[in-house]
């Protein structure tokens, strides 16, 4: 078997993303001030620690709002081959929705939705 064309396209892309990182390096703008350290660079000291406990609910939300998002994303291609599947692509997305619902029914229920 010939990896001739593997290769290439191993080696172009290794070439380009060393080459964009030289180029970044060399053009890029540098600052060694000391504001740079420091968690927001508005320029304002902060005072106390930068580090404060957040709410485990505020990634549960994130991730459900990310789930959520990404599986309305597999309905676009479904769209595009809904007349050329017919019944059998209908029957996978109604599926496919009421597995959907039924998660965030879960979650509604589980109260993971509302704001404590």
């Amino acid at each position: 078997m010939n990896f001739t064309l593997l290769i290439t396209v191993i080696l172009t892309a290794l070439t380009l993303v060393v080459a964009a990182y030289v180029v970044a390096k060399l053009i890029g703008p540098r600052s060694y001030a000391k504001v740079k350290g420091e968690p927001y660079e508005s320029g304002i000291p902060t005072r106390g620690s930068s580090w404060l406990p957040v709410s485990v609910g505020f990634y549960l939300f994130a991730i459900l709002f990310l789930m959520f998002d990404v599986e309305t994303m597999f309905l676009y291609p479904w769209a595009v081959v809904v007349k050329k599947f017919g019944t059998a692509a209908l029957l996978s997305i109604g599926f496919f929705l009421v597995v959907l619902v039924l998660g965030l029914a879960y979650a509604w229920r589980k109260g993971d939705l509302e704001w404590k």
